[in-house]
């Protein structure tokens, strides 16, 4: 049995099966994980990401972006300096930003690698439709743990397991890049393991708040 890539906790535990994937379930956390060894390559996850048409100047992207966007504006102080975490080739989010007078860094291990950025702390972070991909979310959990300042925000955008019923039919596992699914009960279990304001808005938007 393979060990939980968040929480570490040795306790999981099969949840579902098809045809493409096997998944598991952390019995600390509720992170939902596909089977280690039935991940994509690097190479091969990148042809998949290459694949994806995200267009700055799209109207319907920005109104999708926007779900995390407007909140994220109406918590965070004016010029305030924000990372743009798993931006892809065309980071419409931190133009979006931008737009309304904050500064922005961004970073995606394959389109927008300079580590630089990673060396210095923000006032917030966004990361949308990122966490699903992560091999290593313990390590990039932590990671934005240390990027974001004491009171700052990291909004994200994903979409959550609700039970075995709805996963067996749900599209997002189908994804090949989708490898773990986070619930509201995992996003609990941070929230107060790291001492996290935790906000839910609508149904795949998430703030949390570090502790001053």
């Amino acid at each position: 049995m393979h060990n939980c890539p968040l929480c570490q906790s040795l306790d999981t535990e099969h949840y579902f099966a098809d045809k493409r994937r096997a998944y598991l379930q952390c019995q600390q956390c509720a992170l939902v994980f596909v089977n280690p060894e039935q991940r994509l390559d690097a190479k091969q996850e990148k042809a998949h990401y290459d694949l994806h048409e995200n267009d700055p100047n799209d109207a319907g992207y920005r109104g999708f972006l926007s779900r995390v966007a407007d909140p994220i504006l109406t918590r965070i102080e004016p010029h305030s300096h924000g990372l743009d975490f798993g931006c892809g080739p065309g980071p419409a989010l931190s133009l979006m930003l931008q737009e309304q007078g904050h500064t922005m860094s961004l970073y995606d291990i394959y389109y927008h690698s300079d580590t630089e950025v990673l060396q210095k702390t923000y006032d917030f972070i966004t990361a949308t439709e990122v966490i699903e991909h992560l091999y290593e979310p313990n390590k990039v959990w932590q990671q934005w743990l240390n990027l974001v300042k004491p009171g700052g925000w990291i909004g994200l955008m994903t979409k959550m397991v609700k039970d075995v019923e709805a996963f067996a039919a749900w599209h997002y596992k189908n994804d090949p890049t989708h490898v773990v699914f986070f619930s509201r009960a995992t996003f609990h279990f941070l929230a107060e393991r790291d001492q996290l304001e935790l906000e839910f808005i609508g149904n795949d938007v998430i703030l949390l708040r570090k502790a001053q």
